[in-house]
């Protein structure tokens, strides 16, 4: 928004300082009438990153695939959950049958070490992967359409959707992405690929609501591909093909939005135990190479506090980095897709 300098302009600097100060308490006093949504400011890029890799991180036997990496998470007893495709690729249409290897592999964080497997027989096209703040798991299948919930064993708890049909309403999913478990135990669904929805149930499982639509407005979504909540229940929303993050409350209310170069494309988004945000760029080919492709911290309100690696296949770049995860000690886990792995990185103190 441009603000008119005043007529008869002979006091010059003095009335546009005037008139833009007057404009910034209009816009402080009364955001919901903001002609735009608020955006994140530019910031420049940090001097230096804040942390660094872990290598040769994890230490897996020679014979256990990972395949492409479709989602992390960490619970409170330090153990890193990884959900992969043991070698499957994303092919249209989706192949029918189950993946014969495990799916779900849990890692020891501080060593790498594999603990357990399981999953195998059980998905077809594994994605989203979210612990909640009680240990269990949440799992999405976009090939399914289906949503789980399930023990760290792989127990079921609750699954969501009908198998192998996609929909849009209270029972159906098309392709859906992610999970975040809000403090009442209710839930959102980022769906997906094809509904451009979230979808909130209370913690049985019972549908609630469910907002947005396909568009690149305020509140609309084009492919929402990661969701977190924080502490406040305010969810943040991997708006991937539009290439930013979007802020609602916990009934759907826009918030805000968050773009620009230094954020890129997310697709995966975690909150840390400080309350910063992490994102993973997963590369927007429109931008040049040095500034996609790269994990970022945000505080909240959008601010950049950190940001590193590159696009590449070596340690410390992604290739496709697809869900980030933070663990109770502040390590990062990124899994990558066409990368077909997951690194670690820690702060530096």
């Amino acid at each position: 928004m441009k603000v008119q300098s005043a007529p008869h302009a002979a006091h010059g600097v003095h009335a546009i300082r005037w008139a833009t100060a007057i404009l910034a308490a209009a816009i402080l006093a009364c955001p919901s009438q903001s002609a735009e949504p608020p955006l994140t400011p530019k910031l420049p890029h940090p001097t230096a990153p804040h942390h660094k890799l872990v290598p040769d991180w994890p230490r897996l036997p020679k014979d256990h695939v990972l395949g492409l990496c479709s989602g992390v998470g960490v619970d409170a007893q330090n153990r890193v959950f990884v959900f992969h495709r043991s070698g499957r690729s994303w092919t249209t249409p989706f192949p029918k049958d189950p993946i014969s290897e495990p799916t779900l592999s849990i890692l020891k964080a501080d060593s790498g070490e594999l603990l357990a497997s399981w999953g195998a027989q059980r998905f077809v096209m594994p994605h989203g992967l979210h612990v909640d703040r009680e240990g269990n798991l949440w799992l999405t299948d976009v090939a399914l359409h289906q949503v789980f919930k399930l023990t760290p064993e792989g127990t079921p708890l609750l699954t969501l959707g009908e198998a192998g049909v996609p929909g849009c309403d209270a029972d159906h999913f098309a392709m859906p992405t992610d999970v975040a478990v809000l403090s009442d135990g209710s839930f959102c669904v980022s769906d997906g690929y094809r509904n451009s929805r979230v979808a909130r149930f209370d913690a049985q499982g019972k549908f609630l609501t469910s907002w947005g639509s396909k568009g690149t407005g305020p509140g609309q979504l084009q492919l929402p591909h990661g969701i977190a909540a924080d502490a406040h229940d305010r969810l943040y929303v991997c708006d991937r093909s539009n290439s930013r993050i979007q802020l609602f409350d916990s009934k759907g209310s826009f918030l805000a939005q968050w773009s620009g170069p230094h954020i890129g494309r997310p697709y995966g988004i975690s909150v840390s135990p400080t309350g910063t945000l992490f994102a993973i760029d997963g590369g927007d080919p429109a931008l040049p190479a040095a500034q996609r492709g790269k994990v970022v911290e945000l505080d909240a309100e959008g601010r950049l506090l950190d940001s590193f690696g590159a696009p590449g296949s070596g340690p410390g770049q992604f290739q496709t980095g697809h869900d980030i995860a933070v663990g109770p000690d502040s390590s990062v886990y990124v899994a990558e897709g066409a990368g077909a792995r997951v690194q670690k990185f820690v702060p530096l103190h």
